[in-house]
């Protein structure tokens, strides 16, 4: 049998959002990312766009708080959590200080909770 390059390795992120259409709103306008619909009731978005494929499926239940903790990379934090703040998120833990950089975390005012972080 082939070895396979993709074997066991993490392919997919799939978060909850009440609202489709403000989940793909705010990620295009805050990161630029462009999304495909599969239906009224989910998006995906593949990871040439953002880094790793990420999918939105509708849902009123919001993914629970111990959930995995998603951080994308930001080489100007400052103007990354402007633009999170513009497009109708909260940051919901302020910049701290970590060895080798610096990190908040944000609402995206669907539910989900990302990071973002920088050296």
């Amino acid at each position: 049998m082939a070895k396979n390059a993709k074997h066991h390795q993490i392919s997919y992120i799939e978060f909850t959002t009440p609202d489709i259409a403000a989940t793909k709103t705010f990620y295009s306008t805050v990161f630029g990312w462009n999304f495909k619909d599969w239906g009224p009731d989910y998006i995906d978005a593949q990871a040439e766009n953002t880094g790793m494929a990420l999918g939105f499926a509708k849902s009123n239940v919001p993914r629970t708080a111990t959930a995995p903790l998603v951080v994308l990379y930001s080489s100007d934090l400052q103007a990354t959590e402007a633009a999170i703040v513009a497009a109708g998120g909260s940051i919901v833990t302020p910049t701290f200080e970590f060895p080798g950089g610096r990190r908040f975390h944000f609402s995206d005012g669907t539910g989900n909770v990302l990071a973002v972080w920088s050296e």
